[in-house]
């Protein structure tokens, strides 16, 4: 097991190795990773999205984005795969946590790219007593 995304992240499965892969047929939140060093356990996100059958996404070597998954991991045997059926998640539910991974680790073969960031026209300007430091000043003297 793998956690990504921000926070606690969400727990997915694996990574294991794309070559030789046998995606089940399930709905499913998933990443391509690779390991940009052999002597360290950590992986590199580089494609994010998600499907409604995994088992219909032409795994390991016939989808459409493998020859950017290839030629940025130096070869198709250090791809990997994790997944994570989203528990009683519908699409939508798989297209939101996608895209906040997409906006988390900005994967290179992702042509689509979000932005983490909030404008105050999305939400407003508002002033409330909860806005304020958590701490007043007080007499270091007393």
């Amino acid at each position: 097991m793998i956690r990504l995304g921000s926070l606690a992240g969400y727990p997915f499965e694996g990574p294991r190795a794309l070559a030789g892969w046998t995606a089940p047929t399930m709905a499913a939140v998933w990443a391509v990773m690779y390991k940009p060093s052999e002597t360290k356990q950590d992986f590199a996100v580089i494609y994010v999205d998600h499907s409604e059958d995994l088992s219909k996404e032409a795994f390991p070597f016939r989808h459409r984005a493998f020859p950017c998954w290839a030629n940025r991991a130096g070869s198709k045997f250090n791809l990997y795969i994790c997944t994570y059926e989203v528990p009683g998640g519908l699409k939508s539910h798989r297209e939101q946590i996608a895209r906040e991974l997409i906006s988390v680790y900005k994967p290179s073969c992702n042509t689509d790219q979000y932005d983490q960031s909030w404008r105050s026209e999305w939400i407003g300007e508002y002033q409330a007593p909860t806005t304020g430091p958590l701490t007043t000043d007080r007499d270091p003297s007393q």
